[in-house]
């Protein structure tokens, strides 16, 4: 585990983002703001506002309430998504 000033991260920021992506475990200290540990975004993540999250959630509530959607078994979304 390496941990870095946020001013160090500042100087030299395209060195610790490397280290992060590589598996090293970048810790950010703030006196003013605490501690971050830096870590990169992998597939699995997803990033979307909260906006854009209930606007699907809102969509697909309206999709339950009109019917447009289909039941499935879990052995048939097991299937479905690979898992």
């Amino acid at each position: 585990m390496l941990v870095i000033s946020t001013r160090e991260f500042r100087d030299k920021l395209g060195k610790y983002l490397h280290l992060a992506a590589n598996g090293e475990d970048v810790i950010l200290k703030s006196r003013a703001k605490g501690s971050f540990k830096l870590v990169p975004i992998t597939e699995d993540d997803t990033l979307m506002s909260k906006d854009e999250l209930d606007a699907i959630i809102k969509q697909g509530l309206e999709n339950i309430k009109s019917g447009k959607t289909k039941r499935y078994t879990i052995e048939e979304l097991r299937i479905k998504t690979g898992l």
